[in-house]
């Protein structure tokens, strides 16, 4: 991954808690990271057209079971 992400967000649903996921994008990429970990957790890196098809595929209950 290019670029480094200085801005990370997660979901307003979380409120204040700390176990979530938080997502970041720099450079045409994604990366997801552990939220209770912050800066020092391992970053998973997409494409943004991954992470595109990842989220519309979730919105459409693709992995519904």
């Amino acid at each position: 991954m290019t670029g480094r992400i200085t801005r990370w967000r997660k979901s307003s649903r979380s409120h204040a808690a700390n176990g979530c996921v938080e997502v970041g994008a720099a450079a045409g990429h994604v990366g997801v990271r552990d939220s209770k970990l912050g800066p020092t957790s391992p970053i998973l890196t997409f494409t943004a057209a991954t992470w595109a098809d990842f989220t519309t595929s979730t919105r459409m209950g693709t992995f519904d079971r």
